[in-house]
């Protein structure tokens, strides 16, 4: 079974940014690198999203240092046009289009707010796998977006989401606030392309960063549903809740607030990653400056994550063959790896099945 960390699945929808990131400007070429290869966005006048290789076929110059011209876009090494099916169009000085003069292009689907872009066969691209997500754009929610990079492997983030047990230590002055995130019993689900996760929370103290809003002796429940597919898509519910006197199964609070947050990991290469991602609350339990609070300390936590994230990586790469043992909260990560393994063998299983054809 492959393991090795510069390995990405091909055939799946790896996300490339907000759709406000790609304008119509003439200069708006953004580029996204993702699992190794540098790939071209822009739109065409009709607003529709293009993705094609960073690369001109004549001597591999970056076509996002070129220009928009109608629907096309001209490599400024030596004026070649390329539209938006990758055909080349035009070649200065040239009368005939050479041979092999197309830049491969790619599927690309904008939904909930997120561009995705599918690295495999285009004709293969199936929208129906693309995760369900709550969009900026959605009326019944409350949501602000933001990203980041990390320099790190993205299984590394895998696991690190996989198990929200590290709350009460990496988020200890954000999310954190007791030792109860550590004490959790997950319940785990797999699924065909990842895992679906519910717990709760019992009794716990307001969190650090909201400790100033209430009472010390308050205790809230907090009820979780993770849905983690590949390559890295993280769609959280994060209901708060007074504490109630239940003690399995759902909170039965009061229901306090209603927040989801929307996050998608791209691997960059073997050892960076950009972090996308939305938090917010629904509209019904919405009130003045929650979300602002809510978007200022997920960035902050997100940078606690890179921190121990980042210093994982620089230790795991000076000491590689150093033993690592197995925990109890490894069961989330374990399983969800065991998923994207499974992935990478049938996809390189079916790689050689089609060259020996």
């Amino acid at each position: 079974m492959p393991t090795k960390t510069e390995t990405f699945l091909q055939n799946c929808w790896y996300c490339a940014g907000w759709g406000t990131d790609v304008g119509l400007g003439s200069r708006d070429l953004v580029v996204r690198k993702i699992a190794g290869r540098s790939i071209l966005l822009y739109r065409t006048p009709q607003g529709a999203l293009v993705a094609m290789e960073d690369r001109c076929p004549h001597r591999s110059a970056p076509l996002s240092l070129g220009r928009k011209e109608g629907d096309a876009v001209r490599c400024m090494y030596h004026g070649m046009l390329f539209g938006p099916d990758g055909r080349c169009r035009q070649v200065p000085g040239m009368d005939k289009i050479p041979p092999g003069a197309d830049v491969p292009t790619l599927a690309a689907v904008e939904k909930d707010g997120w561009i995705w872009v599918w690295l495999g066969d285009p004709a293969t691209a199936d929208p129906a796998l693309i995760c369900e997500a709550v969009g900026p754009a959605d009326p019944d929610w409350v949501l602000k977006t933001n990203a980041i990079r990390i320099e790190t492997n993205y299984r590394q983030e895998i696991a690190n989401l996989a198990d929200l047990s590290h709350v009460s230590w990496v988020h200890g002055e954000t999310f954190g606030g007791s030792d109860d995130w550590s004490l959790i019993r997950p319940r785990h689900k797999n699924l065909p392309r990842g895992i679906e996760t519910r717990y709760t929370v019992r009794g716990v103290p307001a969190p650090n960063f909201a400790k100033h809003l209430f009472d010390p002796a308050a205790r809230f429940d907090i009820d979780v549903h993770v849905t983690l597919t590949v390559p890295c898509k993280f769609i959280m519910s994060f209901r708060i809740k007074s504490a109630g006197d239940a003690t399995s199964g759902e909170s039965n609070g009061d229901l306090l607030l209603d927040t989801f947050t929307s996050q998608a990991v791209t691997p960059r290469d073997d050892g960076s990653i950009d972090y996308y991602f939305s938090w917010g609350t629904s509209k019904a339990t919405w009130f003045p400056g929650i979300v602002e609070l809510m978007h200022a300390t997920n960035l902050d936590a997100f940078l606690e994550d890179k921190r121990i994230l980042e210093g994982q990586r620089e230790r795991q790469l000076q000491y590689p063959d150093a033993p690592q043992i197995d925990i109890v909260h490894d069961a989330g990560p374990g399983r969800m790896l065991w998923v994207l393994d499974k992935l990478l063998e049938q996809e390189a299983s079916d790689h050689v099945a089609e060259t020996v054809a």
